[in-house]
């Protein structure tokens, strides 16, 4: 049984093939390409999305990087402003000892000069003293050479015993 090609066979299978092409292009086709356009708008959306998350992230990490540069360099104004402060502070604490040493210094020199005008005085009445008694001594009696000086050996160890 050899079947006999026939156009009208060919034509009715053309005809059911064409049918069966749109029924699939309406029904089958087009939804599934809806789809992957669906599917391909949303990997689109996501890689957009994606990119620009990438580019808002390095904005940010700049922004965080400048704004720490910002902090170092006003930690390090701060610091130099303290070195500078605590050294001027250390210069006028130095300047105020050197003036005190000073004042005391003159003091410690007014009072030794004070004293020592008050020995000079106080050895002075004393010579006067003792000169004042050798006067006497010597009005007392007339001396010879020796006794003279016998008696200012006297009066000078009497003198220097005092002292």
């Amino acid at each position: 049984m050899i079947q006999e090609f026939t156009w009208l066979d060919a034509i009715y299978q053309l005809a059911a093939f064409s049918v069966l092409l749109l029924v699939l292009k309406k029904f089958a086709f087009g939804p599934i390409m809806d789809m992957m356009a669906k599917r391909e708008k949303h990997v689109a959306d996501q890689i957009s999305s994606a990119e620009k998350n990438r580019e808002e992230a390095e904005k940010y990490l700049r922004e965080q990087r400048e704004a720490i540069q910002e902090a170092r360099n006003e930690a390090n104004v701060i610091v130099d402003n303290a070195k500078k402060m605590s050294n001027q502070q250390a210069s006028e604490i130095l300047d105020k000892a050197r003036k005190e040493s000073e004042r005391l210094k003159e003091t410690a020199l007014v009072e030794i000069n004070t004293e020592k005008e008050r020995a000079v005085a106080a050895l002075r009445e004393q010579v006067a003293t003792l000169s004042v008694l050798v006067a006497s001594k010597v009005i007392e009696k007339e001396l010879d050479d020796q006794e003279q000086e016998r008696l200012i050996q006297e009066t000078l160890r009497e003198v220097g015993g005092n002292l």
